[in-house]
């Protein structure tokens, strides 16, 4: 009898799949949306916003909900926001960051930020696009019964630039009963339409610290009578550079650099202290705590050969701790299958590790997940700077090729991985956060209710 269940409910399987969504489908039905698509990063872009405070984004995020009559739930970590598409086993996810740089932005294009001092200069607008476009198609294809058995959730994160708004948006529950989750990346320096990502560490852990070195200030006229801490802090400087360079394997990867440099304000005075500041980063959790602790013992020790002290703030108040992001295998395969099944074998690569932070490493921490990266460089369309440049712009061309990845990411997922017979029942749906689902607050730009939630890390 057993059998007989299990055999006919594998054909029932086999039958919703037939009738669901193909790749082939799926990029024709994105092509359609290219306009559109671009269209939405634009407006993104107009209005950038600091993380956990952007409030017109998601205000244009639950308009477009409402109007295609899906399911959200909010407020996770403050502004952040969780779409339901479809019901069931499994449940996979798809991920969006939302927040802006604090970049002045130059002129050159009609949609230039109108928020100033702020810059979507790292892609979220171009990332939200995709995943407006995503949630388009994938609303779609439930309505016309095309979504195999199983539950889509788009989550809208705040702060990844620094807020680590995803690990809270986990804290607050956003991720329950989630099985899988899927984000993908713009990246300037790989060719435009090409798809990449790697099993294990795909992007490094990263902490940001600030040293102080404190002696004793007066007249340059006198070294003599003062204690100076900026030959101090300069010795200081020039020693950390050896941690990477002969305490660690030259086989491994870590990064400690020294980004900023503050002391007196005469030319003719020693000053009281000296403040600088940096990041350390390594792609592994272990590599990374080594150099902190190197760093904690150095400062103290090299600071007092010059008389001096030395204090170091790593800064997880401001700038909390990213872990390294590393990818599951079985999901980092996946989706380097399902891109060539989009794009082309071609268009399908390993990608080299880099040495960003990303806070996606949180949603990876608890599920298996795969980060992609979307080349978007294109000298012709002027996409060739760097992110987090204010010269930062993206070959918008490729835009609908990011939306039909993430909609045949989460319909293939739903394919390969349907509830067995013999799994547990469907889950219920998570019971919502502090404010309702799709209320009518989706219109209020300058104010919002965080419910409970807390910031603490």
């Amino acid at each position: 009898m057993a059998a007989l269940l299990f055999a006919v409910t594998a054909v029932l399987l086999a039958m919703s799949h037939a009738h669901s969504l193909s790749p082939e489908e799926i990029m024709k039905r994105a092509e359609a949306l290219q306009s559109w698509i671009i269209e939405q990063r634009r407006e993104f872009h107009k209005t950038p916003e600091p993380g956990f405070a952007e409030l017109k984004t998601r205000s244009r995020i639950m308009r477009f909900l409402e109007s295609h009559n899906i399911i959200y739930r909010y407020p996770y970590a403050k502004t952040g926001l969780v779409a339901y598409i479809g019901s069931g086993k499994p449940v996979v996810a798809l991920r969006t960051d939302m927040d802006a740089l604090p970049i002045e932005e130059p002129e050159g294009v009609s949609y230039k930020s109108q928020n100033e001092g702020w810059m979507h200069a790292c892609g979220h607008d171009g990332h939200m696009a995709m995943a407006l476009g995503a949630a388009k198609l994938l609303k779609e294809a439930e309505e016309k019964g095309e979504l195999p058995p199983g539950s889509i959730r788009i989550f809208f994160q705040p702060a990844e630039e620094g807020g680590a708004g995803g690990d809270l948006m986990i804290r607050g529950g956003a991720l329950e009963d989630t099985e899988a989750a899927f984000a993908m990346h713009v990246m300037p320096h790989l060719p435009s339409g090409s798809v990449h990502t790697r099993p294990g560490t795909i992007m490094a852990g990263a902490l940001s610290f600030r040293v102080t070195v404190t002696g004793r200030g007066g007249h340059a006229a006198m070294p003599h009578l003062n204690v100076d801490p900026v030959v101090a802090a300069a010795g200081l400087i020039s020693s950390l550079q050896t941690v990477v360079s002969r305490e660690t394997s030259p086989l491994g990867s870590g990064v400690l650099s020294i980004t900023m440099l503050r002391a007196g304000d005469a030319y003719n005075v020693i000053p009281d202290d000296v403040m600088f500041g940096g990041t350390i980063r390594g792609l592994t959790h272990e590599h990374l705590m080594f150099m902190k602790q190197r760093l904690e013992e150095m400062a103290p020790t090299v600071a007092a050969a010059y008389g001096c002290n030395a204090t170091v703030d790593w800064r997880l108040a401001e700038q909390p701790y990213y872990p390294p992001t590393v990818n599951d295998e079985r999901m980092s395969s996946f989706a380097l299958q399902t891109a060539a099944a989009l794009l082309g074998e071609e268009q399908s690569q390993i990608a080299e590790p880099l040495m960003t932070g990303e806070d996606f490493a949180f949603f990876c921490r608890k599920v298996p997940c795969a980060l992609l990266f979307l080349g978007i460089r294109n000298e012709s369309a002027g996409s060739v700077h760097a992110l987090h440049s204010p010269k930062f712009t993206m070959d918008e061309n490729v835009l609908h090729k990011g939306a039909a990845l993430h909609a045949t990411l989460a319909v293939e997922y739903l394919k390969a991985f349907a509830t067995k017979p013999s799994s547990e029942a469907a889950a219920p749906e998570p019971a919502p956060p502090a404010a309702a689902t799709n209320s009518d607050s989706s219109a209020e730009d300058d104010e919002y209710d965080d419910g409970d939630e807390k910031d603490e890390l």
